[in-house]
């Protein structure tokens, strides 16, 4: 009976002791699913923001791993910043987020962690190579933290070390296999968190960076359009192009110079005040100073940024410039060349009333602007010359027209030549655009009118029997005194004409 009733004294206290770590490993598991399901209610509701899903993390890890304290380093090219920490000693805590971003030490956690990529547990930091060697963030964990035991476990992100978590006890305490596990989760719901939030930023950045682009097209397509339809002006171009840069670079106010010589000359303004804009057309040109957005444009026909223009001489100092550049309140400046072929035909300028420089986006939009403005100029050079040309084939044609015509009645005048003046000055009045033209004939030094063009028969000009002296008439006195051709720019200033 006895060992009847010790046996089953003995199954009942180990029945009791597997009820109790039955019992523990349940509280336990939910004691980790309560967390996790924590973390992952966070992460939900962070709306992509890392600080409270780091915090609720290590929060639990120290907790559930019986650690003292806890921090969550982040990897940047290399180097390691704290992101989050729990509980962590203050004079600790003060040393590490003084050193900002810092290279692990040699044999450190962090660095066994980067090289193995596996989790890795130090029984003793103090007894550690690089604690004895006096690696600064070694020694700051041991003698600001109380550091002894630590757990360091990598965040992978497809093999690649984005971030280590660390929890760290105060004594010489291994942490149990369970505990490596539940630290390991907590790395992989880290590196979840912050997948989480860098997909909806790269999706918002994505978003907004092809609205820009849009926006960019359109105002390119627009400007493209305007000089189509502008038939050659430059003014309805240059407004278009001012108005674009302007709105999508979050500027005040914009100008184009086209370049004269050492100078340049103002042929466009947008959004400018009206002082600013009676005071640039009173005074289009421009001969910059060496140090202005001009002037250093002119010199390297470079894309030139002034942050600020009120610490620029050439624009405080210089008497001229200074007071339209006070009307304007300009403080950040960009100057964008108009290149052709490496020659500089003009400048566009933008400017802010504040100090808050242009980003390498919007220089690169007004760079494609200026571009624009130098199709535009050539556009409406090539038109110009193709008008000239017309014009001037057209006008070689009438006359060949005319030379024909008048060959023609010679040809057909049977030795009589009224018919053949009265065509030479009807063709003559036509291709110069004159009002009326005569034909005269010298006797002696008199002039006989024997055809005239655009007046009458009856009127007091037309007399072909009067013979006209020199000293009478303003039309002979000039070919009398020159026996060339002669222009006579204002007859009413002749003396023999009143």
């Amino acid at each position: 009976m006895r060992q009847t009733s010790g046996t089953k004294k003995t199954t009942l206290a180990l029945l009791e002791r597997e009820l109790d770590a039955a019992r523990r490993q349940l509280r336990e598991a939910l004691e980790q699913q309560t967390a996790t399901s924590e973390v992952l209610r966070v992460i939900s509701n962070s709306a992509g923001e890392l600080e409270p899903v780091f915090q609720a993390l290590m929060s639990n890890a120290v907790r559930l791993c019986e650690a003292k304290f806890g921090v969550l380093y982040q990897n940047e090219g290399g180097r390691f910043r704290m992101a989050a920490a729990h509980d962590v000693p203050p004079p600790f805590a003060l040393a590490r987020s003084r050193r900002g971003l810092f290279h692990p030490a040699p044999g450190s956690p962090v660095d066994q962690v980067m090289k193995t990529r596996r989790t890795v547990q130090i029984a003793d930091v103090a007894a550690t190579r690089a604690y004895a060697e006096r690696h600064p963030t070694v020694v700051e964990a041991v003698e600001l933290g109380g550091v002894r035991t630590s757990l360091s476990v990598p965040m992978l992100k497809e093999n690649e070390v984005i971030g280590v978590i660390i929890i760290y006890r105060q004594e010489v305490r291994p942490f149990s296999d369970r505990q490596v596990a539940l630290l390991t989760n907590s790395a992989h719901q880290a590196v979840i968190a912050i997948e989480n939030e860098r997909l909806p930023n790269e999706l918002r950045q994505r978003t907004t960076d092809l609205s820009e682009a849009l926006e960019q097209q359109t105002a390119t397509s627009g400007v493209l359009r305007v000089i189509s339809s502008s038939s050659g002006e430059l003014a309805p171009v240059f407004e278009s192009l001012l108005a674009s840069a302007k709105h999508l670079c979050g500027a005040e106010f914009g100008i184009i110079f086209l370049r004269e010589g050492d100078g340049f000359r103002t042929v466009a303004l947008h959004g400018a005040t009206a002082e600013y804009t009676e005071a640039r057309w009173r005074a289009p040109f421009v001969r910059p100073a060496a140090d202005t957005g001009l002037g250093r444009v002119l010199e390297t026909k470079q894309v030139v940024q002034i942050a600020d223009v009120q610490a620029v001489a050439g624009y405080v100092d210089n008497p001229v410039q200074a007071p339209i550049v006070q009307l304007t309140g300009v403080r950040s400046k960009l100057s964008v060349p108009m290149l052709k072929e490496g020659d500089l035909m003009g400048v566009i300028e933008i400017d802010r009333q504040e100090v808050r420089p242009f980003t390498d986006k919007q220089i690169e939009l007004v760079t494609n602007f200026a571009a624009q403005a130098v199709i535009a100029i050539e556009n409406a050079r090539l038109l110009n010359e193709l008008r000239q040309r017309t014009s001037d084939l057209s006008e070689a044609l009438e006359q060949q027209t005319a030379t024909s015509q008048v060959l023609a009645v010679i040809s057909s005048s049977q030795a009589q030549l009224k018919p053949v003046f009265e065509t030479v000055v009807d063709r003559t009045t036509r291709i110069c655009g004159a009002t009326f033209a005569c034909l005269g004939l010298f006797e002696g030094d008199a002039l006989r009118f024997a055809a005239i063009s655009g007046v009458s028969a009856g009127s007091e000009f037309f007399h072909p029997e009067r013979l006209h002296q020199p000293d009478g008439c303003p039309y002979v006195v000039p070919l009398a005194r020159a026996k060339k051709t002669v222009q006579t720019p204002d007859l009413r200033a002749e003396r023999g004409y009143l």
